[in-house]
């Protein structure tokens, strides 16, 4: 990758289907027993007045092990990405930066709090038995595996409406592509569309992006932006084999849990 911001994004994605790939060889099973206990702490109901929510009600409300079982919480990614760095993004077309932003999870606007964490759909084991060719085929899936990162930013007033306005507009300012620079280094979004639907909370927008990676390659990313009150859950997704899956059963969870 050109850009640090799209780097850190593979790396994240890079650490959390190594860590599946132990799932994917059906050895040690254990690992996510801390992250499987049910949250204690309930779903609280969005607040009317658009009352924005701190980082401690936030990080209560992010999915837990047990509510997305299909999917595996990478606790050290996770701990990463409470210590995101906010750095400054410029990208040639003002409108796109919300787009980088939310790739990153990075702040948008001014939240009265924010939550962070990232998990990777599990992959499917092979049979008992299996031959070492599907032994092989399994490590590649989860090598593959869709790696999303997950973030919740909540907002007074309106702030949670002007985020995601904000977001969809750039879905149609920057259609044609655009690039972006963080510390020196840029990187070229070739195109960005409409990605798969997506019907949760008051209203959500899901875009595709197509970058281009080192090499020539180019590579899809997903974003998704769904508001529930004055909370935003964003979500960004990328496979390191290039073309990501919607996360759609961890986007229902998450924004359900908000209330």
């Amino acid at each position: 990758m050109r850009s640090t911001l799209v780097r850190r994004t593979v790396l994240t994605a890079s650490a959390v289907s190594l860590a599946l790939l132990a799932t994917a060889c059906g050895s040690d099973k254990g690992d996510t027993k801390g992250d499987a206990k049910p949250d204690p702490r309930p779903s609280a109901p969005s607040a009317p007045a658009a009352k924005g929510r701190t980082d401690a009600e936030l990080t209560g409300l992010l999915v837990t092990q047990a509510e997305v079982p299909d999917y595996v919480i990478n606790t050290q990614a996770a701990a990463k990405l409470s210590k995101v760095d906010e750095n400054q993004v410029t990208t040639d077309k003002p409108a796109c930066k919300v787009l980088v932003q939310t790739q990153a999870l990075q702040k948008i606007g001014k939240p009265t709090g924010v939550a962070r964490t990232t998990l990777g759909a599990k992959p499917k084991e092979p049979a008992a038995g299996a031959s070492p060719e599907e032994k092989l085929e399994a490590v590649k899936n989860a090598l593959g595996t869709t790696a999303t990162l997950t973030g919740l930013s909540s907002y007074d007033g309106q702030g949670a409406q002007e985020t995601l306005a904000a977001f969809k507009t750039a879905g149609q300012i920057c259609a044609g592509g655009f690039s972006s620079t963080s510390e020196g280094e840029t990187t070229k979004y070739e195109s960005v569309a409409a990605g798969p639907a997506v019907t949760a909370g008051d209203e959500a927008v899901s875009l595709s992006l197509t970058v281009d990676m080192e090499g020539g390659d180019k590579g899809t990313l997903l974003l998704v932006m769904a508001r529930k009150g004055g909370t935003i859950a964003s979500f960004s997704s990328i496979s390191l084999l290039g073309k990501a899956d919607s996360p759609t059963a961890l986007i229902d969870a998450q924004v359900k849990k908000l209330g």
